[in-house]
């Protein structure tokens, strides 16, 4: 009998509707995952995908910023979690 896909596949598949990063700033936001990727559009940087829930709907958004990556590297653990993302001169950060 044939394989699912979702028995091997490894990437982590994120429901919801696309939203752009300054659509959420400043709005509490309840984080469930995120991935970190290799950006198709700057070779040799990464990109962040965020997998959030607001207002009770499922989004999801992109960004290259290493504050954020960084972020949620460190405190992956405590997924899911509340906060809001704030922009701060010229980077973004968890607050």
């Amino acid at each position: 009998m044939p394989e699912r896909y979702g028995d091997f596949a490894e990437e982590d598949v994120f429901d919801g509707d696309k939203i752009r990063l300054d659509e959420v700033l400043n709005k509490e936001i309840l984080v469930t995952g995120f991935r970190i990727g290799e950006s198709h559009q700057k070779k040799g940087t990464q990109y962040l995908t965020i997998h959030f829930e607001l207002d009770g709907k499922q989004h999801v958004t992109f960004t290259g910023s290493i504050v954020l990556m960084d972020q949620l590297k460190k405190y992956e653990s405590h997924l899911p979690f509340l906060s809001t993302i704030k922009k701060i001169n010229r980077h973004y950060t968890f607050s």
